[in-house]
Order: C-alpha cells, then structure tokens, then sequence
C-alpha cells in the first residue's frame, strides 16, 4: 500500500553487513540475510532527516540472490597494541528496492509549525534523486551504498516466484524516547524484535507500534531551541548545535 507522502528508491553496494547481535560476542559479526527495519531507516534518514517526522519503513523487496562473503578483519584495540583477527560475514552484491512514507513526531509539540506534508516529501524526493544528504552505508561504515529512485515493483527480483521464505525470530529497530509510540515506551530506550517473512521477495514489515519492545534503560528526549526556529539542538550548557551534526539515530 502507497501512501499520498510515500517514497521509492534502490540502493545498492557491493557489502552489507546487518549484524545479527547474537553473533557479536566475542567480536566476530555475522550479518543477517536480509536488511534489517532499523538499517533501512537510517539508510533514509542519511537521505533526508527532520525531528519534526518519522520515517515509517513499508516493504523492502530483494532482488539479488542471497550471498555471503567472511573475511578475516583487525580490529583496532583501544587497551594495547597488540594484533588481534575476527571474521565478518558480510552479504554481497546487494540490491533492494524500499518502500516508505513518513508521519509527524507527536513527541515534537514544539514543532508543529513545520508539519509541511508537501514541503518534507518534495525535499525527500529531491534529496533520493542526488543520492542523499550524507554518506550511505548498508549496516556498517565499511560496506558503502547508493541511493536512486526506482518504482517499487518494477523490474525482475531472484525471489518473485518464491512464496514464503522464514526468517525467524529479528532485530526489528530501537524505539528512542523522542519516537515513544505508547506509554510502555515513553522516557525509554527499546529494542523491537519480530518474525520476518518474505512473499514472493518482498518483506512487509510490521509497524513500530505493533512489534515486540523490549525496554534497555531510561532515556530523556533530547530538546530543541523553540525561540531560534531553526531546529538547533541544546546542549547542556543552554548553546545550539546544528541538528546536521547529530549523530542519525
């Protein structure tokens, strides 16, 4: 299902590495074999991001063959010098086609006045044709993306005859406490796990609000100078700092 506000683009890259946090310990990574909910998200707010919305992330459709690669990596160690190996399995030559809209962030009263449909969507079309505002990446900083409009749908996908494909129990995102989307989640850090499917090579996902929440620790909404109209942070000491240098969350 579109949306009136709904967006389509293709990204692309020779690696992704969306890591299963199991396969952490130790520091070895083994990647997912399908692009996670929260990587996607990020992969959109590098395209286009404003506190005064929240990207909802509808399907995402594979459409190369499901392929890994490990390789032997060295880490830097922050406690000594000395040499250290860990294997990462990394997906390769990945292609997918998302399908996504935004709706308004009702934790952002002080926002309201920006809640342009038409301005926020035309922006973030302009912004998926130049390939997006910051650097993309597929999971990690080391596998980099490319972003370009596409139309969902189009084109031959390697699964498109394949019914249903399982994946389990998945990492689905991190709800932070600007995004609460119910009591259970306000003024916290939660993880959202869910069961992914894939039909015919399109994953839908489940909204945010619908998937399993598991609560890490407390968390306050960070705050937003109301008087400068120009959506610069607050630091602690009462100063702005431009939202574009934020870390994408």
């Amino acid at each position: 299902m579109k949306h009136r506000n709904s967006v389509e683009f293709e990204v692309t890259g020779d690696y992704g590495l969306f890591a299963d946090p199991v396969t952490r310990v130790g520091g070895e990574k083994f990647t997912y074999q399908v692009p996670t909910y929260e990587a996607l998200k990020g992969i959109l707010q590098s395209v286009y991001w404003k506190p005064t919305l929240i990207w909802i992330i509808d399907k995402v459709r594979i459409m190369n063959p499901i392929q890994t690669e490990t390789k032997g990596v060295r880490p830097i160690k922050y406690y000594n010098d000395k040499n250290d190996l860990s294997y990462y399995t990394y997906l390769k030559d990945c292609r997918y086609q998302v399908l996504a809209h935004f709706i308004w962030n009702e934790n952002r009263p002080e926002l309201e006045k920006d809640r342009n449909e038409n301005k926020h969507h035309n922006i973030a079309k302009r912004m998926i044709e130049r390939g997006g505002r910051r650097d993309i990446f597929l999971g990690t900083r080391e596998c980099q993306g490319y972003v370009k409009p596409c139309v969902f749908g189009e084109e031959e996908g390697f699964y498109d005859h394949l019914p249903e494909l399982s994946f389990g129990m998945m990492y689905h995102g991190i709800t932070y406490a600007d995004e609460a989307f119910s009591e259970e989640t306000k003024g916290k850090m939660s993880v959202r796990l869910w069961q992914a499917v894939m039909k015919e090579g399109v994953i839908s996902f489940l909204p945010p609000w619908e998937c399993i929440h598991r609560p890490v620790r407390e968390m306050n909404m960070k705050r937003f100078d109301e008087a400068a109209g120009n959506f610069s942070m607050v630091n602690e000491e009462g100063g702005g700092l431009d939202v574009m240098d934020e870390p994408t969350l």
